[in-house]
């Protein structure tokens, strides 16, 4: 068996030397190597979002500079079925980068100061070609309507549509008032509300007005009826060209179905 000479303690106290000397930077160009494949999943990540463009779930936002301004951003989405917005975008897609400090800070602001009843978002930070984009995410209201201040200072509904946000039709913000407060219920329906059922059915969506109209009946009446059917998910509402109308309700309905 041979034997260990000065030589080889010589040797592993050098080789041991040497690990100690180049593992900080092994372990340093590790982290680097973590840091920049971080920032390439987020840019692809990004990146993949702004190609989507804005649309009914996803608003871009080149600046947050008023709160109450962004407030109606939440309630839109919150209304609906959720989404995000992606802060530091200007609306061509460029990414323009955002102090996340001071957008976190406004972002907060809004859900809980200048929301009705007051929201949660959460914001995540990401690193693309070296500038920040911030991603808010919204989750659906759990208690409809969610209020914001308008330009007046009036506290109002929104509704995303598209890629904007509308102020929701007074019909709206009742059906949703009205699924809060009652109890489910078995009612009968009445000769006017199965002509407004066949009618959407073979000719298509109504204003509440046409309906009023079609039915020979008070405006009051036309909409107890359709807050009933709305309610029992029969019927639902849809947005178009700045009128509200009235439709046959989705199978399976989603949160966004009122």
């Amino acid at each position: 068996m041979p034997r260990c000479t000065a030589s080889h303690f010589d040797f592993y106290q050098n080789f041991g030397n040497f690990a100690a000397f180049f593992s900080p930077i092994y372990n340093a160009t590790k982290m680097g190597e973590s840091q920049q494949l971080r920032e390439l999943k987020s840019r692809h990540y990004i990146q993949d979002l702004i190609e989507e463009g804005e649309h009914e779930h996803q608003d871009f936002k080149f600046q947050i500079s008023d709160a109450r301004k962004i407030a109606r951003s939440i309630s839109a989405f919150a209304n609906n079925s959720g989404g995000h917005l992606l802060v530091g975008v200007k609306d061509n897609g460029r990414i323009a980068g955002v102090r996340s400090d001071e957008e976190i800070y406004m972002i907060e602001q809004a859900a809980q100061m200048y929301c009705r009843p007051p929201q949660k978002v959460q914001c995540t930070v990401y690193r693309v070609e070296g500038k920040s984009v911030l991603k808010v995410d919204i989750a659906p209201a759990d208690t409809l309507p969610v209020m914001a201040q308008d330009d007046d200072c009036r506290w109002r509904a929104y509704y995303r549509v598209a890629d904007e946000n509308v102020v929701a039709s007074a019909l709206h913000v009742k059906i949703w008032k009205h699924r809060n407060a009652a109890s489910p219920t078995v009612f009968t329906m009445t000769d006017s509300e199965r002509t407004l059922i066949a009618h959407i059915e073979n000719e298509g969506d109504v204003t509440l007005h046409d309906y009023s109209r079609l039915a020979h009946i008070t405006r009051a009446t036309a909409e107890q009826s359709v807050i009933n059917l709305c309610a029992a998910g029969i019927l639902t509402l849809r947005y178009h060209a700045g009128e509200c109308y009235i439709t046959s309700a989705p199978s399976e309905p989603s949160h966004s179905s009122l």
